[in-house]
């Protein structure tokens, strides 16, 4: 109720009052008391009013408090309000279980009355401190139950009245406790998750070289065969010579040596010999080249960082890829004769073999699919382009091409890390660039840009 208003209220009441009992006659004796009753109606009903805007805001306020104090309650934290002088005004239930007190034994104390010993005097200077700046992460101990203590890690900030005065403190704090046993559960949570990713780069890397192994057979069994049929070739001409040497040794006239040296066509045979032995070590040389490739490519963490044939990565990377395919793209490499490069090949090679298993996995489907190569060098960089005529990748798919995990093929058909792992071993480990972007012609284009030399 405004006072205020209230005693003009009264003054003008006595002032009608007066008027009526000085009025001599009766008429306006009359009207002055009508007068009056109708004011003190009209104060009534303004008292009425003020009576239930009081009520309203005493039930806000209640209200208000209560929200405040369920919300107090409820928290896990610890909350300790305290005056400028430090003595303790409001605690909540998570304090009082923490150090095994009631709220009516704490309030009324000395802040200092709940910490250790050796941190009354810091806490104590709190008050001062807070004037000039907020306290965080200060970690101090609790007095807890039968004298043990309760590490906690205290927040202090300013508590300000209505007119912007500073009033007390509030200090908020968690047990290190708890704290210690969140980060115990993330480490684990962590360690787990580490060993999960690992698993999945080993999964995906065991299914790359899955999808690889017919090509890789493929390339090893030409030379192969090759060696194969020299060496029965080869068996029958020792057969051969056997016999013609035997008879040699034997007592068989000229005549008889050379219709033998005929029958036995030991003329052509010397001949073959020659090409047949060179042809096997052309094989073998191959199967070694073969096998050399597929080491540096299942272990590119033990290369070293020197001179290769870029072109020679190019080729062997895309042929790898496409002689594992049931259904064969065709593919066109445009490259100049020799690029040497001063870097990691493994690295190189792995990231290649992964671009076109993944140019070659969007063409499913797709009719005259094909991959083109483009290989060009200028500004002492090397930029090799992979490109295929598919679908393209959808905007909202570009920007997240390189996340690990992230795939659009079916489940079961890709884990989304192929082109993450390809992504760091070209930014981290060979210095370079990996983009992805759609051709205006249609199809995907992924970019690898290497610097010729990796800067020592």
């Amino acid at each position: 109720m405004n006072i205020g208003k209230g005693t003009a209220m009264d003054s003008d009441i006595q002032g009608l009052l007066d008027r009526a009992v000085q009025t001599p006659d009766a008429v306006s004796d009359e009207s002055a008391w009508i007068e009056v009753i109708q004011r003190m109606d009209s104060i009534y009903a303004d008292i009425v009013r003020y009576q239930v805007e009081l009520e309203e805001k005493n039930a806000g306020l209640e209200e208000a408090h209560q929200f405040i104090q369920s919300v107090i309650s409820s928290m896990t934290d610890v909350l300790i309000v305290a005056d400028t002088q430090g003595q303790i005004q409001q605690v909540n239930r998570a304090l009082e279980a923490l150090i095994g007190r009631p709220a009516d034994d704490i309030i009324g104390q000395p802040l200092g009355a709940l910490f250790m010993p050796e941190y009354v005097a810091m806490v104590e200077d709190f008050a001062e401190h807070i004037r000039g700046d907020v306290i965080t992460d200060c970690e101090v101990e609790l007095r807890a139950p039968d004298g043990e203590r309760a590490p906690i890690a205290i927040n202090c900030t300013p508590r300000y009245d209505h007119l912007g005065r500073l009033s007390g403190l509030v200090i908020t704090g968690r047990p290190l406790g708890e704290l210690r046993r969140a980060y115990t559960d993330l480490k684990e949570t962590h360690d787990r998750l580490k060993t999960a990713q690992q698993q999945l780069v080993q999964s995906e890397k065991l299914a790359s070289l899955g999808q690889l192994v017919a090509g890789v057979a493929h390339e090893l069994n030409n030379p192969i065969s090759f060696v194969f049929g020299n060496m029965h070739a080869l068996k029958r001409y020792e057969q051969r010579l056997g016999d013609y040497l035997s008879a040699i040794h034997g007592s068989i006239s000229d005549s008889e040596r050379e219709d033998l040296r005929k029958a036995l066509k030991i003329d052509r045979l010397l001949q073959d010999i020659g090409p047949l032995i060179d042809g096997s070590l052309e094989g073998a040389e191959r199967v070694g080249e073969i096998v050399e490739d597929l080491r540096r490519f299942s272990t590119p963490s033990q290369q070293q960082c020197q001179a290769f044939d870029l072109g020679r990565v190019v080729t062997t990377a895309a042929e790898w890829v496409i002689k594992a395919r049931r259904t064969r793209p065709d593919l066109e490499i445009s490259m100049p004769p020799e690029i040497s490069v001063v870097g990691y090949e493994g690295y190189v090679h792995q990231i290649l073999v992964n671009l076109i298993q993944n140019a070659a996995d969007a063409l499913e489907g797709i009719a005259a699919a094909r991959i083109d190569i483009q290989v060009d060098v200028s500004d002492q960089q090397v930029r090799i382009q992979v490109r295929d005529n598919g679908r393209g990748i959808a905007e909202d798919q570009l920007l997240r091409v390189f996340d690990p995990f992230y795939t659009t093929k079916a489940v079961g058909k890709g884990t989304g890390l192929g082109l993450y792992i390809s992504y760091n071993l070209a930014t981290e480990q060979c210095r370079g660039r990996l983009e992805a972007f759609n051709h205006s012609d249609g199809g995907a284009v992924f970019c690898l840009t290497l610097p010729l030399e990796i800067p020592a």
